[in-house]
């Protein structure tokens, strides 16, 4: 899988926040991607030295439009990267 399309977006939660404190970053990634792809296109984005990698599958909510337009939000897929020691990505200027 090409490696500019595997990851999406970084997620900016006071969760993720927390993990990269301690060298953990959380990406919205394609759903078909593995986790070998993931570590290929970290590295590849960031120049960094992947540990290890866990993904998670997350189901798309029921959103109500009106009173009787039910929808579903898509599926999508987070994946937790782990860096090797002194590693860090800098997400935002300045942090």
């Amino acid at each position: 899988m090409n490696p500019a399309k595997v990851l999406k977006r970084p997620l900016i939660t006071e969760q993720s926040t927390l993990l990269q404190e301690s060298g953990k970053y959380v990406f919205e990634v394609d759903v078909r991607a593995t986790k070998a792809d993931i570590a290929a296109a970290v590295t590849w984005a960031f120049d960094v030295k992947v540990r290890s990698v866990n993904t998670s599958r997350m189901k798309g909510k029921m959103k109500q439009y009106g009173r009787s337009r039910p929808s579903k939000q898509p599926d999508w897929k987070k994946a937790i990267v782990s860096l090797g020691l002194g590693e860090s990505i800098q997400l935002f200027e300045g942090t």
